[in-house]
């Protein structure tokens, strides 16, 4: 009597100890698939926004964060006097710290020379900030320590309301060993011709190079208004890309 009990007994933990394992990790034979108790995270939603990153994901890899920064033209031409250029120029090395070299400059000839400028210092740092001014192709490891550069604007005249502004740096960089403290010329990468220009095209214009082409526009903007009877209104707004027209039943003219 006791073996057919006992019998019965172990049957009833055997298959209580399968539900119990089918409840958490294991294969659900009636939806044939592997499920899991364990914390079962979906896929991130963005709900309607899915323009980020990977499709829904919410990652952003800095997409349209930075953008292509536009390149001047060296020489550039501006449009201004030629002695308000030149004005301007001196006005923009004084605001840049840079002392005007009055030696080798010649205002009369359209050409300003400034004295070397060390914008930076420290064996640390010296090598990342050489790094964006110049271009170092030295085989050789050299321990930089500090960077200046010379900077010369050319203003050639083209007539009485333009001119040709040319900016030239000289960078150079300092190493410090064994036998003493040593400058060294390296090839400029432009950054520094296309900083001071930036700075002396929005002295001159009043606006920066990235935001000239918009004021133009601005500039060029229109809104003409036509009326063709006693109770409509019709508004025409014109740009250089577009025409905009508004018909307005509503309005009465008085």
């Amino acid at each position: 009597m006791k073996s057919p009990l006992r019998f019965f007994a172990v049957m009833v933990m055997l298959v209580g100890s399968t539900v119990a394992f089918g409840q958490g990790k294991g294969i659900d034979t009636q939806g044939q698939r592997i499920t899991d108790a364990s914390s079962n995270k979906a896929p991130a939603n963005n709900g309607a926004k899915t323009n980020v990153g990977t499709t829904g994901s919410g990652i952003n890899f800095g997409k349209d964060k930075t953008h292509e920064r536009l390149m001047l033209p060296n020489p550039y031409r501006l449009t201004a006097r030629r002695d308000v250029i030149i004005k301007s120029v001196a006005e923009v090395m004084r605001d840049r710290k840079l002392i005007l070299d009055e030696a080798s400059s010649k205002p009369n000839e359209g050409i300003l020379v400034s004295q070397p400028y060390t914008f930076i210092k420290g064996a640390v740092v010296a090598q990342s900030e050489l790094n964006r001014y110049a271009s170092i192709v030295t085989n050789d490891t050299r321990n930089w320590t500090r960077g200046r550069y010379t900077i010369t604007v050319e203003v050639q005249p083209i007539d009485g309301t333009s001119a040709n502004i040319s900016v030239n740096a000289k960078i150079e960089g300092r190493t410090d060993g064994p036998t003493g403290a040593e400058w060294i010329t390296l090839p400029s990468s432009g950054a520094a011709e296309q900083e001071f220009l930036s700075a002396l095209i929005e002295n001159v214009t009043g606006a920066s190079p990235g935001t000239s082409k918009n004021s133009r526009e601005i500039d060029l903007k229109a809104s003409v208004v036509l009326v063709n009877s006693g109770t409509k209104t019709v508004n025409v707004g014109i740009t250089p890309n577009s025409v905009v027209i508004n018909a307005n039943p509503k309005s009465t003219r008085n």
